[in-house]
This record gives C-alpha cells, structure tokens and sequence, in this order.
C-alpha cells in the first residue's frame, strides 16, 4: 500500500501506547510504529526527535467571540480603572464621533478601584458610545450614552443593573440584563463572524488544538447571530474554519416542532414532546467530522468571581448575597426535561452549588422519566460541587466540563468569593477521575488564555496567580491532564471513535511538540512544533 504521508522520528504518545511511526492515507491513521514505517509513502516526514501526541480538543471555547474580541480595546492586563479608562480614551482619540468603543477581559477583582463606571466612561470617551465586556462575559459596563437607549424599567428576569447609593445606575449590567443592549448590537453581521472564525482558528493551530467545542450559537448570553451556524458553514466552504467543531446550540432557539399553537414556543410546554429542537429536526449528532451540531446549551445562573452565581450560602463578605438564576427554575427542568426526551445531548452551564443542585433534580427526573443510557449529559463549570453532590453527577452518568486554567487566571478571585470553607469543592478535577467519570478539559476562552499547553501546568499544580495552591487534592498528573485535553474532551462530543487517540482508523489529527508533556519538569519550557490535521501540516513554529 502506498499512502500519502509517513511520519516518522519522534515519538508517538499515542493515547494507548508509545509509537515510533505514524502513516496518512485519506486524511486517517493506516498504520502505527514499524508498520507505518515500512510503507512505500509519496512523502516522508522527519519529525527530528518531537514528541507527538492526539491533537487538543478544547471541550468548552467560544471561538467566535474571541475571533472578533481581536479587534476589542484589551482591557486584562490593566491592573486599575485609570488604566481602563486610559485604554478607552485612545481608542477614542481615533474613532469617529458617536461610534462605538467596545472593550473586552476586564476583571474588578483585579482592577484598583473595582468595577469602571459610566461617569468615568463618560469622561474617557464623551460623544462615543461605550461597551466594556468583564472577562467572565456574565457582566458588561456601558456608559451614559448607551444607558440612555435602554428601558431600564424593564429588565430582564435573571439579571440587574447594578445602582448606586443614589439609585442612579453605576453602568453595571450583570447577567440577563445585558440582552437590554440586543437592539443596538444584534445580530452580528455573519462576515464579522467568519472574520472572527478565520483569526481564532489561526491561534488555535498554533497551539496544537485541532478540534473544539464551541459553548452556545444563535441565542442567550453568547450568541451572535440567528444565523451563526451559517458562518460557520460559510467559513468551512472559504476553508478558514481550520479546526473541527462541535456547536452547542442555545436554548432558547430551540422550539416545539409540533403543528399548531405550540410550534413558535420558545419554552417547552408542561408536558415535553418528543417533537422539540430545531427545524426539520436537526439535533444532536447532525454534520459531519468537520462542522457538526452538538449539545443543547441552557444557562442555570451566572458567574463565581462576579458573585452571580446561584449559592446555597453567602458569598464571603457578602452576608445578603446567594446570587441568583438565570431563568426560573421550574422552567431549567421543563427544558431539560423536553430536550432529552426529544434525544438531545444537553449541556447546562451551572456554576454555583444550588444551581448544581438544582440541575442534578432536573437530570434525574428527566432520565427516570425517559431512561437513556448513553447520554452524556454535562454540567458545564460545574464549580462548587459538595461532596454529595460529586457521587451524585457520577451515579448519574453526567459529565462534569470544568476549567483547569481559570485556578490560575481568575483562582484568587474565586477563593475572595468563597472563603476557605469552600475552597475544596472548587473547580475539581481529580476528584471527578476518582468518582468513574470522563474528564474533559477546556478554556471557556477568551475568559481566559486558552492555550492547552498553560492549561496542562495548572491542572497539574493548581496555584493562583498569587501563588496559592487551591485544592491541593484536585491536581492531577501530568498524564491525567493530558488525556482529558485529548480523549475526555472527544468523549464529552460523542467523538472518541474519530479523535482523542491516536490509532489505526483515526482521523490523523496531532500535535507536535518540544518535549514530553507527560514530564512535569517540561511544562514551563514546552512548545508546539507543529499541528497536523487529517494527516497534513497546517501549521509549523518559525
């Protein structure tokens, strides 16, 4: 047999074994080892001594956003609100009057002086309109200007704008009441977002990562367009969607299929139909191995370091603050409820421990009421999870998608929210492999820095920024971490049969890199080398 590329020179950590070879044909894997090395190949690749491994799959990423985010003013390295406010004024300096100024990566937790606020917005960038995105995308600042377009009588349930002592509004809308701004911002036009697409991908192949999990389109909190999955399409035909994906799709574009009344529902009614998704049924599983429709995507509540999220006690220091949900929760289980029974895959975004709870009753009635064995139903954060409530996500089948990286980049405000009492239960890792349950890993970039290779070294050592080891029980080993960057995250898509591994009938997808990542004395100084995708080189380290 004559295939179309033999790799060779390195070594293969395979997923499953070590390997010395690898061979391409048709964009799969034919062979491994001394066989692949044996076969008559039109090209022949020396990979001079690398280390390869299955290429990384970001299990829970929102591509798009941080494709176009490029092109926002970058607020996460300011270390105060002068900075911030200085970052906008030059932005404003050459932005024509009343055009927008949008910045993104903003976390008050680090920032003197806390949240920015619309008078200092005001004076930053008078005759502009401003849009300050907190890096957790739970939270927008917005000055006079933009308040001054929005019903502020009418807020959304599952959200607030936040007020001063006055009653006067600070700028600060938290959660739902950021959809007050849809009018003057949505939808996204769909080139914008191939734009964003092409970018994103570009960095992703640079990191090794060559399939991904994008975490909600077409609606809610992080949906850009009604027509999102049309840009994805429309940038796979240009050939700029360079990594495979996955997407989740929002909630709230899903709908009762059934004839009648009930088929421009947004919300399922009390009695679930089987009948529920999108037009013409298309559901979980949809596509192919490069643009495919992934779970179902529903917000339970809002964010850990933004204090939003739905608690059974107080935040520290906040006697009066459980935080709150994002939708009613009678409406969280009829929705769970109708998207399993129609046989959707159902991914919830559930962060603080009530919401946790709330969400396990939802699974649970739905899977007694329709039993599915093979589901995969995930918890995405999953972030305070109590110990009763681990062994029961693990009874359940579930799958928790936590994020290794944020111990780092956002750790210290997520302890300050806490306090020590809680501080075990967050963000786990180790102790969802101890429970019997799959992990995948992730970014949820641009919240954070999404590159796989950091994400590694902080599953392994678990400190904040501040250089303190949060749950010292939850690191994993190096090879642990590994494994949920490639197969957890594959198994979490229903995608292990094509990616995760590397093995005979594969898609011939990898990474490239500098040394062992399953060394721990390697994680400081490792790189990509290179990034393969079905069986071809799409990107080589100058």
């Amino acid at each position: 047999m004559r295939v179309d590329t033999v790799y060779e020179n390195a070594r293969f950590l395979t997923g499953t074994k070590e390997s010395v070879a690898l061979a391409a044909l048709n964009g799969r894997i034919v062979a491994l080892g001394h066989d692949a090395a044996a076969l008559s190949a039109k090209r022949r690749v020396d990979l001079g001594g690398s280390v390869v491994v299955p290429g990384f799959h970001d299990a829970h990423n929102h591509m798009a956003w941080f494709g176009m985010a490029l092109d926002d003013v970058a607020l996460s390295e300011c270390r105060g609100v002068d900075e911030v406010y200085d970052a906008v004024a030059r932005r404003a300096a050459e932005t024509p009057p009343g055009g927008w100024i949008i910045g993104s990566g903003y976390d008050q937790n680090k920032l003197v002086g806390g949240h920015p606020t619309r008078q200092g917005l005001d004076r930053a960038a008078p005759g502009h309109l401003v849009r300050l995105k907190h890096t957790s995308g739970h939270m927008t600042v917005v000055n006079s200007a933009v308040l001054e377009r929005l019903d502020l009588r009418n807020v959304p349930v599952g959200g607030d704008v936040v007020r001063d002592e006055d009653g006067s509004p600070t700028g600060l809308l938290r959660e739902q009441a950021q959809l007050m701004l849809r009018p003057l911002t949505y939808p996204t036009p769909v080139e914008r977002v191939v734009r964003g697409l092409d970018r994103a991908s570009e960095r992703y192949l640079a990191e090794g990562i060559t399939s991904v999990q994008e975490a909600g389109i077409g609606g809610g909190l992080v949906g850009e367009t009604p027509a999102e999955l049309a840009a994805y399409q429309l940038a796979r035909e240009r050939g700029v969607l360079r990594v495979r994906s996955t997407v989740m799709v929002a909630a709230s574009v899903l709908h009762d299929l059934d004839a009648g009344a009930r088929s421009e529902a947004r919300f399922p009614a009390e009695e679930p139909s089987a009948l529920y998704g999108l037009d013409l049924g298309m559901r979980t599983g949809f596509g192919d191995e490069w643009l495919r429709i992934g779970a179902m995507k529903l917000f339970a509540d809002g964010s850990l370091i933004g204090r939003t999220c739905a608690m059974h006690e107080p935040f520290e220091g906040e006697p009066d603050n459980v935080g709150y949900f994002q939708v009613p929760e009678d409406e969280i289980a009829r929705t769970i409820a109708a998207a399993h029974k129609a046989g959707w895959q159902i991914a919830t975004h559930a962060i603080g421990d009530r919401a946790i709870t709330v969400v396990l009753d939802a699974y649970e009635a739905a899977l007694k009421a329709d039993p599915r064995r093979d589901h995969r139903h995930r918890i995405e954060h999953c972030a305070v999870l109590r110990p009763e409530e681990l062994k029961r996500l693990a009874s359940l089948g579930l799958i928790a998608s936590p994020q290794g990286r944020f111990v780092n980049e956002i750790g210290d405000g997520m302890r300050a929210a806490l306090g020590p009492g809680r501080e075990p239960w967050c963000y786990r890792l180790k102790s969802l492999l101890d429970a019997g349950c799959v992990l995948p890993a992730s970014s949820d970039r641009p919240v954070v820095e999404g590159a796989p290779l950091l994400a590694l070294a902080d599953m392994v050592r678990r400190k904040t920024a501040s250089g303190v080891v949060l749950g010292p029980d939850e690191r994993l080993t190096p090879a642990e971490a590994l494994r949920a960057y490639t197969y957890g995250s594959a198994y979490a898509a229903f995608a292990e049969k094509d990616l995760g591994t590397l093995e005979i009938g594969k898609l011939a997808d990898f990474a490239v890199l500098s040394a062992d990542p399953t060394d721990e004395s390697t994680l400081d100084s490792i790189h990509v080398v290179a990034t393969a995708v079905g069986g071809d080189i799409v990107y080589e380290r100058s």
